[in-house]
C-alpha cells in the first residue's frame, strides 16, 4: 500500500527542478602574515641561520616529549609578538630528525633554548625545561 502512495508522488515530482538551497558562506581574512617559527632540517640550514641572522632563538624538541608540546605554543606566541618578531629569528629542530645538530648544540635534555647573538652561542642564556618565564626572561635578556 505505501508503494501505491508514494509511486504518484515520485512520478509527480520527477518534473521539477530540484532547487538549491543557499548556504551561506564566510570569507576569513588576515590583516597581515606571521611570522613562522622556522623548522630546521639540517645542520647546514642551521650554520646558514645563525651567520645570516643577528638574534635567533632555538627550540630543540621531540615529538614523545609532553613538556615540549606545552612549551611550543608559547615559544610561537613569542614568534609573533611585537615585542620580538622583527629582532629574533625563531627556529625549532626536532631532535630525533636532526641528531648532528642536537649534539652539536649540547642537548642534555628536552625541551631545550638556545640563544645566538652575531653567530656566537650565548652560553648564559642557555634553557632547559619548559618554564614559560625563563623562556620571556632569555628572550629579553637577548634584546638588551
Amino acid at each position: 500500500m505505501s508503494s501505491r502512495l508514494l509511486r504518484p508522488t515520485f512520478r509527480a515530482l520527477r518534473g521539477i527542478p530540484p532547487t538549491t538551497i543557499p548556504i551561506p558562506t564566510r570569507q576569513f581574512r588576515t590583516s597581515s602574515p606571521k611570522m613562522a617559527v622556522q623548522e630546521l632540517k639540517s645542520v647546514e640550514q642551521f650554520n646558514t641561520l645563525i651567520a645570516s641572522k643577528p638574534l635567533v632563538a632555538i627550540d630543540v624538541w621531540a615529538q614523545w616529549c609532553g613538556p615540549c608540546r606545552f612549551i611550543s605554543p608559547v615559544f610561537e606566541k613569542h614568534s609573533e609578538s611585537d615585542e620580538f618578531k622583527d629582532k629574533i629569528v625563531f627556529a625549532k629542530v626536532d631532535a630525533d630528525e636532526v641528531p648532528d645538530l642536537s649534539q652539536e648544540l649540547g642537548v642534555r635534555a628536552m625541551p631545550s633554548f638556545f640563544f645566538f647573538k652575531d653567530g656566537a652561542k650565548v652560553s648564559d642564556l642557555d634553557l632547559v625545561g619548559a618554564d614559560p618565564g625563563r623562556l620571556e626572561k632569555g628572550l629579553k635578556t637577548l634584546i638588551e
